[in-house]
């Protein structure tokens, strides 16, 4: 997935060396176990993936880790100095606590505590994370409404869009030709494409796909922690899988509307969809759930039709369908010339540096004082 932390981080090399670090994968026990494993993206972000043995509990689990990443820091691909912590999981502290850069951020793009099968320590990592962060930044409106009372310089930086990546898609089948998986497949076609877990309402899904028989009904995206036993089947609904992200506009090209099935619950209740923008981006009319943020951003706007019920989805999908696009492309474009990610990394850098600022002046005052209360030399 080439989501929000791909976005900003790839954006980061122009001024910063760039070394993240992924969840760890759990192996069988051979030699050469924990390691870490390297790969540099084409944007130049060196990606750390610790390979840790099967059976280890969550303390050794963290040790390893740490040592791990320690390693990497003393090695050649690492420094002596790290200027910026960025975190996306409170979880991460608890092997690289230790750490002390210049500056620590906290880019929140999801309350994680509230997802399936997330440890019972989350809460606890995320208020020390809180007290040691210099910045809190929130991937959209009801978490930063959240958040915004733990930490005294929190800002909004929501859901940004490459439209330049989702261009093509509006003028037919891009470089490549349509996809094979989903070449031939009727008209008129719902499209999603993202994560599919417990976030989507798979009952919704299935009951839009059986009102209208005629109609095809894409999934583009991994399952991830749910049974895939568990998804809707019927000869109308295509599972396809993961795709890379440089394909995604080879599909949305011929979609005719972007379904948003999430379920309202406890792990959608402060998202702020990446897609939104995304499909709008692509031409694409879309149709969503009442997610609070899509509601607030992009349908008090007329930007994304609101729907509940699978009738309410079959209405709103007819709607968007005989709609032509001059009637909103024109207002979509006003609204993503806004937030593309170069413009939302310029202000997260922004306010880095003026930490960094602070820091340094504070420092350069602090050592002038020593200086000025020094004894003579004798």
């Amino acid at each position: 997935m080439f989501q929000r932390p791909q976005h900003l981080l790839s954006r980061a090399v122009a001024s910063h060396r760039v070394l993240f670090i992924e969840e760890p994968i759990y192996q069988p026990m051979e030699a050469g176990l924990p390691r870490m494993q390297l790969r540099r993206t084409a944007q130049d972000v060196l990606v750390a993936t610790p390979l840790l043995p099967q059976g280890l509990d969550e303390v050794r689990a963290d040790a390893a880790q740490r040592d791990l990443l320690d390693a990497l820091l003393d090695g050649p691909e690492g420094g002596k100095d790290i200027a910026i912590a960025w975190y996306y999981t409170p979880m991460a502290l608890s092997f690289s606590g230790h750490l002390q850069p210049a500056v620590t951020v906290y880019d929140c793009m999801d309350e994680l505590s509230a997802f399936r099968g997330a440890s019972p320590g989350l809460r606890l990592l995320e208020r020390r994370l809180m007290q040691r962060a210099d910045l809190v930044f929130t991937g959209g409106r009801s978490l930063y409404e959240a958040k915004r009372g733990l930490h005294p310089s929190t800002h909004l930086f929501a859901s940004g869009v490459d439209v330049h990546h989702f261009a093509p898609a509006r003028n037919g089948t891009p470089e490549g030709g349509e996809p094979e998986d989903q070449a031939g497949l009727p008209h008129p076609r719902l499209g999603w494409f993202g994560v599919i877990d417990e976030r989507m309402d798979l009952g919704l899904v299935g009951a839009v796909a059986e009102r209208r028989p005629d109609w095809t009904v894409i999934m583009v995206g991994p399952v991830v922690k749910i049974d895939p036993a568990s998804l809707p089947r019927a000869a109308n609904i295509h599972w396809l899988g993961g795709k890379g992200h440089q394909d995604l506009p080879r599909y949305l090209a011929n979609w005719d509307v972007g379904f948003m099935p999430f379920a309202i619950n406890e792990a959608t209740r402060y998202i702020s969809p990446t897609k939104t923008p995304e499909y709008l981006a692509a031409g694409v009319p879309v149709v969503s759930t009442p997610v609070a943020d899509v509601v607030r951003d992009y349908g008090e706007a007329g930007l994304a039709e609101i729907a509940s019920t699978p009738d309410e989805v079959v209405s709103a999908a007819e709607r968007l369908m005989a709609r032509p696009r001059a009637s909103w492309l024109p207002q979509a474009d006003q609204r993503l010339a806004q937030i593309s990610w170069d413009s939302l990394w310029a202000r997260m850098a922004g306010l880095i540096n003026q930490v960094s600022s602070r820091r340094s002046a504070a420092g350069s005052q602090t050592r002038a004082m020593t200086s000025s209360n020094a004894a003579p030399d004798v």
